[in-house]
């Protein structure tokens, strides 16, 4: 049997329609995505930005995982912890400019 991570909640369109603000402030408080039904069936997901950007990022440091391990797997030469380093400052610094 198959775990979920969490529970998504659902909620029919007719929610989002009548009360845009109030679904607004639950999604935000809720933190998770929220399924939108459309005559009884699932229709949509809904979630705050910020939630989408957490996933996002989730999502893009799994895959570099994944490549990171197959690298590993495949007796691949790693990169030395000082050169690490050194690409991560240059990339942050890069980012405050």
């Amino acid at each position: 049997m198959r775990k979920e991570l969490y529970r998504m909640d659902i909620k029919p369109s007719t929610t989002i329609r009548q009360d845009y603000n109030g679904f607004s402030k639950y999604c935000h408080e809720l933190d998770e995505p929220v399924v939108l039904t459309r005559n009884g069936k699932a229709d949509l997901v809904v979630m705050s930005h910020e939630t989408f950007r957490r996933m996002e990022a989730r999502i893009k440091l799994q895959s570099k995982l994944l490549v990171a391990e197959k690298q590993i797997v495949e007796d691949e030469p790693l990169a030395e912890h000082d050169e690490v380093m050194t690409r991560m400052r240059r990339k942050i610094n890069a980012s405050k400019e």
